[in-house]
């Protein structure tokens, strides 16, 4: 059993990977290869207009009440410090939905950058671009207190249920990957989809990152559990980073941004408020 405390969790994989990027005063930085990072230079969608993309809809923790503007949710919260960070004022910061995959896709986009829980992977990476990290997580497994399920300790101890997860999710590929199922495992095109095969029975269990797994066992569907939190190889934590258009010079802009907000510890203040939960969980081991 190991005491899960969900705090920033970024601060040694920002710092580590933040490539060069401006920082500071954003009226005097400028990017490698020297264009500036004010609100004016930036090239953007609308411009002088922050245009942000998430989910259809946006669930808790990470938009609260799926309205983003709000500036509730450790999402909501972080996409107005990266654009308060860079000059622009909150009405200067317009959203619109995309559908997790649609927004991953090759091609351009209708946003300047997009956040719904997206992994950094090397596939993704070769058809659009990511900031560093803004968070780092493990996934879970939830599944109801009462399913034998709840009893497995290794990843072995899976094969023989029907798991669940949504579409083009890391969550999906650690199912597919690590645990390989005998029963190829179901795929939904939204978490809610998946929480309503757990709930009439179609699965035995879903993969989640930790935070959502967090939220939806304490207020989703009180009566499920986190199994445990799934043992990854080194190095296989998820990276949670914006996307952006593959070829985005906005992206060093950001990316100085948030090494900005890592330095003085807003990143983590932010997931403080809105991840943070304390409780003892196993690791179901590999």
């Amino acid at each position: 059993m190991r005491k899960i405390r969900l705090s920033g969790g970024v601060g040694f994989a920002v710092m580590a990977l933040v490539i060069a990027a401006c920082g500071g005063d954003t009226a005097d930085t400028t990017t490698a290869d020297g264009a500036g990072c004010g609100v004016d230079e930036l090239e953007l969608v609308q411009p002088g207009v922050l245009t942000v993309a998430t989910g259809e809809p946006a669930f808790p923790p990470w938009v609260i009440d799926d309205d983003p503007t709000n500036q509730e949710g450790f999402e909501a919260a972080v996409a107005y410090a990266v654009a308060t960070q860079l000059g622009f004022t909150p009405e200067q910061v317009t959203w619109i939905r995309t559908g997790f995959d649609e927004a991953v896709a090759p091609g351009p986009k209708d946003f300047d950058f997009n956040l719904q829980q997206y992994s950094i992977t090397d596939e993704r990476d070769e058809v659009v671009d990511f900031s560093v990290p803004y968070y780092i997580t493990d996934q879970a497994l939830v599944a109801f207190a009462d399913s034998p399920v709840a009893a497995a300790n290794t990843v072995a101890d899976l094969k023989g249920f029907t798991l669940g997860a949504q579409i083009g999710t890391t969550s999906l590929d650690y199912i597919e990957e690590v645990i390989q199922p005998d029963t190829a495992p179901p795929v939904y095109d939204t978490n809610s989809d998946a929480k309503s095969a757990l709930d009439a029975g179609q699965v035995d269990a879903l993969v989640f990152d930790l935070p959502t797994a967090f939220f939806i066992t304490a207020v989703e569907m009180p009566d499920t559990t986190i199994v445990g939190v799934l043992e990854a190889s080194e190095g296989q934590a998820d990276r949670f980073g914006l996307l952006f258009a593959d070829g985005n010079s906005l992206v060093e802009c950001v990316n100085g941004a948030l090494e900005a907000l890592e330095a003085d510890g807003t990143l983590d203040a932010l997931a403080e408020e809105w991840l943070a939960s304390e409780g003892e969980i196993k690791t179901i081991t590999r």
